[in-house]
């Protein structure tokens, strides 16, 4: 790859951010191109910049780094993000994989392997700290690289698979409806079918049908 890859960093420790931005500027082929110190700002600067690989903390102000994610992931699907964090419970990585990032790493494996995720996760590879297990890695790969399946083949009209997919993503009632244009009751009216075909009773259970189906890779 020739072209540099061009990396933004978000993370509302300065002393963090700055160690990362020199990882990053030591390297031949990256280039940092902004840093924010929260949520908003984050935003904002990726919205403008558009680099290959966004980093991301979890825990940052205004908006933290899965509701980050989630946005990103669909107003800016070129970008790639690598969630930092010093979170190790499986439950923040499944929710950053469920927001669609591309890598989970934890800040104490940020030294040594930082820049190895960055070119992995810029290779189209999905990278997870090896703290957790080989074994998870390997499912979710497998997960990411799995097809879409179309509607028809799970029993669900194009309509009620829409809102499924948009509810995974996070999306309120409002919002979807206004993406659809449809009413809010009918898009209460097509989750409640499609839930109720797929015997799915709430939003963590349809977020894990969406990630199955693929439909969180789905842009």
């Amino acid at each position: 790859m020739n072209e540099k890859t061009r990396v933004a960093l978000a993370d509302d420790h300065p002393i963090i951010l700055t160690g990362l931005g020199n990882l990053i500027e030591a390297e031949s082929d990256l280039e940092l191109v902004g840093q924010a110190t929260s949520g908003q700002s984050a935003l904002k600067m990726i919205r403008e910049k558009l680099p290959d690989v966004a980093i991301v903390d979890i825990s940052m102000p205004e908006i933290n780094g899965i509701v980050l994610a989630r946005r990103l992931t669909e107003e800016c699907p070129s970008v790639r993000i690598l969630i930092l964090t010093l979170y190790e419970e499986r439950s923040f990585l499944k929710q950053a994989m469920a927001a669609g990032v591309r890598g989970y790493m934890l800040k104490r494996s940020a030294a040594e392997n930082l820049v190895h995720a960055i070119r992995a996760i810029r290779r189209g590879e999905v990278y997870v700290d090896s703290s957790f297990g080989n074994s998870l890695q390997d499912s979710v790969a497998t997960r990411s690289e799995r097809a879409p399946q179309a509607a028809g083949s799970i029993g669900l009209t194009d309509r009620e698979a829409s809102v499924l997919k948009y509810l995974a993503r996070g999306l309120t009632t409002k919002e979807i409806a206004a993406r659809l244009e449809l009413s809010g009751k009918t898009v209460e009216t097509y989750k409640s079918r499609a839930a109720e075909k797929l015997n799915l009773r709430t939003r963590a259970e349809i977020v894990r049908f969406a990630s199955a189906q693929g439909w969180l890779e789905e842009l």
